[in-house]
């Protein structure tokens, strides 16, 4: 039996035209990340080794960024001068992406290792670490082996000018309290994505307080809600690891407490938050 479709096959002369979706010639050329108007704000204006070291963050490119910031700091560029007007100016503009909702988690992980790369060659050309804002300790809590949270929370803060005491994942709550301890933080955060491992919010802030501490406490996660984190006192409900850095801000720049920032949540953010609506 001949097929219903050999009719048109005849029809068929201009082939490039197949499969192409009827309305890509109208929206026109896709726009590459740094034609997005935020971004351009964000990246260095001039051409030159600044940019071309951002735009290699921007696209996630290791290599490239490795071998520019290794070409700029032997051409004289000052280290710090490269973190924060090159390195940094590109994981902002991946993190105004990110938050738009145009690049994913594939594309924050890939800048996020190009720009700490960089970072470490410029940190190697210093000889010490750059200065950073402050320190915020983070962990996936006692029993929780899920740390993809807490590894974007340590990679925007890194890309904000925090050192990020990474504490890693399935930390014993005591092993939380002893860093907050040695290392004095701002601001501690802790991720669970199981019910089960989310009970560790409220044992960990018990040991803080019997050890006297009052570091604010920020827990989020997948299973995690605002009503049971806010259940134990000092601890607040974070919804985006891209808020972090924010409320970091707020507490070293404005001294708001946890309670300051349980009710002012959005307005320290810049955007409405339906759990805090």
């Amino acid at each position: 039996m001949d097929s219903p479709l050999e009719k048109y096959y005849g029809k068929l002369t201009d082939y490039d035209t197949i499969a192409i979706r009827y309305n890509v010639k109208i929206e026109g050329p896709a726009l590459k990340p740094e034609d997005d108007p935020e971004v351009m704000e964000i990246l260095p204006k001039e051409e030159g080794i600044k940019r071309t070291v951002a735009l290699a963050v921007l696209y996630g490119d290791k290599d490239e960024c490795d071998a520019q910031v290794e070409k700029a700091l032997d051409a004289g560029e000052e280290p710090i001068d490269l973190i924060n007007n090159a390195l940094m100016k590109g994981m902002d503009g991946v993190s105004a992406l990110y938050t738009k909702g145009e690049f994913f988690l594939p594309d924050l992980m890939l800048a996020g290792d190009a720009m700490m790369s960089g970072v470490a060659l410029c940190e190697a050309k210093l000889g010490h670490k750059a200065d950073s804002k402050a320190t915020v300790c983070c962990c996936a809590v006692e029993g929780d082996p899920h740390d993809i949270g807490k590894n974007l929370i340590v990679m925007f803060l890194n890309a904000n000018g925090y050192e990020a005491v990474d504490l890693g994942r399935d930390v014993p709550n005591t092993k939380v309290v002893e860093a907050v301890k040695e290392n004095k933080p701002v601001l501690v955060t802790a991720t669970a994505l199981m019910t089960t491992t989310m009970t560790a919010f409220g044992k960990i802030i018990a040991l803080m307080q019997e050890a006297g501490l009052d570091t604010p406490f920020g827990c989020g996660g997948g299973a995690v809600r605002r009503d049971f984190v806010e259940e134990s006192p000092q601890t607040f409900y974070g919804v985006e690891a891209y808020h972090v850095p924010k409320i970091a801000d707020a507490i070293v720049d404005d001294g708001k407490t946890w309670e300051d920032i349980r009710k002012e949540y959005a307005d320290i953010v810049g955007e409405y938050v339906a759990a805090y609506s």
